[in-house]
């Protein structure tokens, strides 16, 4: 048995400067952090030839080409385990509420079948095979920076250039500012789901006409990376997200709605510097930056919301478990 650990992530600035028809043409950037917020992926033998897949549905199948989950089809097809396995999934949080849930399953399921076959890789690798699964097999219309942050975890200054190679930097900064950055963001749920493929679908088409604006998002991942290493005046952090949120959302109209505007507006007003909705839009988690003076102020403001706590996680996709069967 085998049992890997990806982190879910947020992303800071960039987002949507990592989609192939943005970077194709100059270099993308984001800023993201990973979080102790987790996909489990758990790979056993199975007595028989047969593969049994354990997700919200359960597929028991003779064959691979027969799985219907096309994640799961395609990496068991590109890392060679094509049968007699049993595979399961567990989620700290759901999928479609902006945290990268889909790329931490890839890169994880990835990293659980090359350990069931004795194969260590490395989270270059799983992040590039990642990408080729959704983006290159399925046709996802996503970008990038979700498989990347789940490999290496940490925080991270990744850039997405012309000739497809991609530069995963940390961002360095003191442990006292990585501590205070921690502390200060807060999360809320917004009691809404989505399907980011349409939302990404309509940002594609607008991609040529909203290129200065997806340039300003890239430039301000740079910005956000200084301030982080820099670490003289964080509230400049929350400063930059609102600019980050208000460049977003300009981007199409489905990414933001009069539900989460109105939240927003609450937030800023009960002592926010800045914030902004995780993942393609349209739902999901938002994240704020505020000073912790006002944490009870904002947190009774938003009490209708559901808060999820976390931290900063410094690890990416790894195996926790290797089980050796007796029979």
């Amino acid at each position: 048995m085998i049992i890997s650990r990806t982190p879910f992530r947020i992303s800071f600035a960039g987002g949507g400067t990592d989609l192939l028809d943005f970077y194709s043409r100059e270099q993308g950037s984001v800023v993201s952090a990973a979080i102790d917020k987790y996909m489990y992926i758990c790979v056993n033998k199975r007595f028989d030839h047969t593969i049994r897949v354990s997700y919200s549905k359960t597929e028991t199948v003779d064959k691979m080409d027969d799985i219907r989950h096309p994640i799961v089809r395609e990496c068991m097809k590109l890392t060679g385990v094509r049968e007699g396995v049993e595979i399961t999934s567990v989620a700290d949080i759901p999928s479609g509420t902006g945290l990268g849930s889909s790329s931490s399953f890839t890169v994880g399921l990835l990293n659980a079948l090359y350990a069931y076959r004795g194969v260590h890789v490395t989270p270059e690798k799983l992040a590039v095979e990642a990408s080729r699964v959704e983006i290159d097999i399925l046709g996802e219309p996503i970008g990038k920076q979700d498989q990347f942050i789940a490999a290496y975890g940490g925080l991270q200054h990744i850039r997405f250039n012309p000739d497809e190679t991609v530069f995963v930097d940390p961002v360095v900064c003191s442990r006292e500012t990585k501590r205070g950055l921690s502390e200060n963001l807060l999360m809320f749920y917004t009691g809404d789901t989505r399907k980011s493929s349409s939302i990404l679908k309509e940002q594609k088409k607008k991609t040529g006409a909203r290129r200065d604006s997806l340039v300003k998002m890239r430039d301000l991942s740079v910005e956000i990376k200084g301030i982080i290493t820099n670490g003289k005046n964080l509230s400049e952090f929350g400063a930059a997200l609102d600019r980050g949120w208000k460049l977003k959302r300009g981007l199409v109209s489905s990414i933001t709605n009069g539900h989460i505007d109105s939240i927003y507006s609450r937030a800023l007003e009960s002592g926010a510097l800045g914030g902004k909705l995780l993942g393609a839009g349209g739902g999901g988690f938002l994240l704020f930056y505020v000073e912790g003076h006002n944490h009870a102020r904002l947190r009774e403001a938003l009490g209708e919301l559901r808060e999820v706590r976390f931290n900063l996680e410094p690890e990416g996709s790894k195996i926790i478990f290797v089980g050796v069967s007796s029979w």
